[in-house]
């Protein structure tokens, strides 16, 4: 548990504290000398069941908001200190403000120096403090009159502290780790060490954390939660973390920067946000009005862009982008607040709706409504119903919950809350809403059937093809994920670049289904070469149209593939070439190979080799730069092997031959490509027919 002080400077914030928890948070030469607080003060207060409960300190003084902002991170409760003699004064109102537009709600307040007024100006100066609080989270916060000098009122205050605590924030204690930092500082003998408030999620010792923005990694040595030495952390409290790890040092950490879990370092530079503009401010917020942005204990310049309305008049709340000049670490639903850049003034606040903002038609009617539904949901679950139920077919689980810093794990089981359809992708669970998913799968059964209508010679219909004629149309990548659930639904079957109906097959008559089992063996006698259909046709005395369009059409039944015009070769033997393609790539410096190497392993001749490496450029599996490729990641499942050493598959084609992966020494060619030669030719443009 964490509480605040908020207040106008010599109200007597510190040493309320003091009286509070025997603790002076005022720590430094300058601050005694003067009498007031500059920095951060923290001080602990032991309770008799075990609780620790912690107080953030900040400066009153109106040149050091900055310093209160960097303290107000993460409280979960104000304890607002005003004077009895001084009465409600300017930054009580500020930092009253300030509060409020954090969303705090919980908060007593400390009418002190009681000893000082009579019974008169007491109640002057509760009814006061009372008209400030009205209109705010803290409207309904109980008044205690308190002498920090004499120790009037302190049980009571005491007594209204603890009851208004509760067990801070739990669900945050499921969330992704986040540790707001406020101080750096070298501990002899230790290393680095970082303090702040655990903002969500749970830290322990030996976890490997990162440092956001700055993308540092490190490991945390050792900790101490709530001023107490421990193994572990959780949202809600005060830590100090001794951190370990290249280039970790006090000088490279800033005030502001995060310590999080890996998955949540995502820094961004702009961010949507809802604003609310205090009434307080002189004139309207307009496009590219300069400010300094408070998230965290950071301070960062930035400027506003308003979106709707695309002005912001004084009292005003409205939907706004943010940009800032450098990157901080940030997630959806976190407040903010924003000051002049003279810092003289606080204009507004809010909370962030979508850390992923987009930097062009952030005005659209489609934006603002997935903004709209964003800013009426607080919780993970609604805002995904809200997004589903709107123009959006699909949303991204994982980024989402990542954008909140929940765990990935929850995907699923919030895809269940609201009876979403999933799918995996590389990049997270995708969620469909389910009527809209049931759409999805009749038009794509409409396309498909239609195609084999129209087109029964034809395998299927080509992937990009497909997606380009959906009207909800995904990302490849979501695609492609669609494509493998409808595949394991048993509604669609895929076939590398084509798909189809499971039902559906490019059939053979029986006459064709004779002479293709006399041309197999032909291709499979030397699986590495060959022969081209004019020799298939003069070696069996047939028609070479015949011999082509037999095989072409067993290409599309999936018995063989056309690496070059006329040149045939069965399946099996590419999905094992493509494997060979990878060991050359993963045997090689940088992952990279040229066609000599390749034409080695196969020992079939430098023009088949290119022809082949051709194939694979053209179906995106390898990469050509220059004389060099290497093997496209994203698409090597595209010739994945379907065991080649399976028994069957051996009987079936015959066994497939180890080249014996030697230099061709009788043609004269080396090991190295000819520069200018056959492969120094650009690969052939992508269509969308071989695209897949």
């Amino acid at each position: 548990m964490i509480i605040g002080t908020a207040g106008h400077i010599d109200h007597g914030k510190t040493s309320l504290v003091r009286a509070l928890t025997g603790v002076e948070t005022d720590r430094l030469k300058e601050e005694k000398a003067r009498g007031i607080s500059i920095e951060l003060g923290f001080a602990y207060w032991p309770q008799l069941d075990g609780r620790i409960v912690g107080f953030v300190d900040v400066p009153g003084h109106e040149a050091l908001v900055h310093n209160m902002l960097a303290g107000a991170t993460g409280i979960d409760m104000v304890l607002l200190v005003v004077a009895a003699d001084d009465g409600v004064m300017p930054q009580t109102r500020e930092h009253l403000a300030i509060m409020n537009l954090l969303g705090l709600t919980r908060g007593v307040v400390a009418l002190n120096k009681c000893d000082r007024v009579d019974q008169s100006q007491r109640l002057r100066a509760e009814t006061g403090a009372r008209g400030a609080l009205a209109g705010t989270g803290l409207a309904h916060a109980p008044i205690i009159p308190v002498s920090a000098v004499t120790g009037e009122g302190l049980d009571q205050l005491k007594t209204a502290l603890l009851e208004h605590s509760q067990a801070p924030r739990l669900a945050l204690q499921e969330g992704l780790f986040r540790l707001a930092i406020d101080r750096s500082f070298t501990l002899k003998g230790h290393g680095t060490a970082v303090t702040g408030m655990v903002l969500s999620g749970s830290v322990k010792v030996g976890d490997d954390v990162t440092l956001s923005p700055l993308g540092l990694t490190a490991r945390v040595r050792s900790m101490h939660a709530q001023n107490q030495p421990a193994t572990s952390g959780v949202a809600g409290q005060r830590c100090a973390l001794v951190l370990a790890g290249s280039g970790i040092e006090k000088d490279a950490i800033h005030r502001g920067d995060m310590v999080v879990t890996a998955e949540l370092h995502a820094p961004t530079a702009r961010f949507d946000a809802e604003l609310r503009v205090l009434a307080s401010e002189p004139k309207a917020i307009g496009t590219w009005f300069p400010v300094k942005v408070h998230h965290g204990a950071s301070e960062t310049p930035g400027r506003i862009v308003p979106l709707d309305p695309e002005k912001l008049a004084p009292g005003q709340t409205g939907k706004v982008q943010i940009v800032l000049e450098r990157p901080i670490a940030a997630c959806n639903t976190d407040r903010f607040i924003l000051r002049d850049t003279a810092s003289s003034r606080t204009i507004g606040g809010g909370s962030v709706l979508d850390v992923r903002a987009p930097e062009r038609r952030r005005r659209t009617p489609g934006r603002l409504a997935v903004l709209n539904a964003l800013g009426g949901a607080e919780q993970a679950v609604a805002a995904v119903a809200s997004r589903l139920g709107g123009p959006s077919a699909w949303v991204n689980l994982s980024h989402l919950l990542r954008d909140r810093a929940q765990p990935p794990i929850a995907a699923r089981a919030l895809a269940e809350r609201i009876g979403a359809v999933t799918v995996d992708t590389a990049d997270g669970v995708i969620a469909f809403d389910a009527a809209k998913w049931r759409s999805l799968i009749a038009v794509i059964g409409g396309q498909l059937d239609r195609t084999h209508t129209e087109r029964p010679d034809l395998p299927g219909l080509a992937r990009e093809r497909l997606r380009l004629a959906l009207s909800i149309r995904p990302p490849i990548a979501v695609f492609n994920a669609v494509l493998e659930r409808l595949t394991r639904d048993g509604h669609i079957a895929v076939d590398r670049s084509w798909v189809r109906r499971p039902s559906h097959q490019v059939r053979f008559s029986e006459q064709e289904e004779a002479l293709w089992q006399n041309i197999w063996p032909r291709l499979i006698r030397e699986p590495y070469k060959p022969p081209r259909v004019r020799d298939i046709a003069k070696e069996m005395d047939i028609d070479e149209a015949l011999v082509r369009r037999l095989a072409r059409m067993a290409a599309r039944r999936g018995d063989v593939d056309e690496v070059a015009h006329d040149h045939f070769f069965a399946r099996s033997v590419v999905e094992h070439m493509a494997s060979i393609a990878q060991d050359c790539a993963t045997k090689a410096p940088e992952g990279v190979f040229t066609a000599a190497d390749f034409r080695d392993r196969l020992d079939n001749g430098r023009k088949v080799a290119i022809q082949i490496l051709e194939f694979f450029d053209k179906h995106g599996f390898t990469i050509r730069r220059q004389d060099l490729r290497r093997i496209n990641p994203h698409r090597v499942d595209l010739f994945s092997s379907k065991g080649m050493a399976d028994a069957d598959l051996v009987q079936r084609d015959g066994g497939v031959p180890l080249p014996v992966g030697r230099p061709d020494f009788k043609s004269g060619w080396g090991r190295q490509t000819v520069s200018g030669g056959f492969d120094s030719h650009s690969p052939p443009p992508l269509t969308i027919e071989n695209i897949g």
